[in-house]
């Protein structure tokens, strides 16, 4: 089922830089990408340049969970891409995120994550990213 996808919107109050900046900048990454509320921060390291690498490694319980991908498009501070590997992803999996001012210091995201496994995969995916764009807006 390669062709579901997670599509979430979230209106974040900062300028459209800092948001963009933050996806970018691994101590702030470790302060939102928490896909559940009470998660300890993961561990982040990248290489954020245009076929450069990033790691993410999310404690899960006494469980480290990897997640990995590589940059495949900055255009700051508009677009993000980049692959998405982790245990339940599969081959050409990939996060597109779009920056656009809203208005006086606001910023939308919306971030779109394409080919999953299966429905209960892309489900999860979703609870994810809505919690991660929640967590992101609360850093602000």
């Amino acid at each position: 089922m390669s062709d579901l996808s997670v599509s979430v919107t979230k209106l974040i109050q900062a300028p459209i830089e800092t948001v963009f900046d933050a996806w970018l900048n691994p101590t702030m990454l470790a302060q939102f990408i928490l896909p559940m509320p009470g998660m300890p921060a993961p561990d982040v390291e990248n290489d954020p340049q245009v076929g450069g690498q990033f790691k993410i490694v999310m404690h899960v319980g006494e469980e480290k969970v990897p997640h990995t991908g590589e940059y495949l498009e900055i255009n700051r501070p508009h677009k993000l891409v980049f692959t998405w590997e982790s245990p339940c992803s599969i081959s050409g999996s990939t996060v597109t995120l779009t920056f656009s001012e809203a208005g006086d210091q606001q910023t939308q995201v919306e971030l779109k994550h394409i080919k999953f496994a299966d429905e209960e995969s892309r489900a999860d995916h979703e609870s994810g990213w809505s919690n991660i764009l929640i967590s992101l807006q609360d850093l602000f």
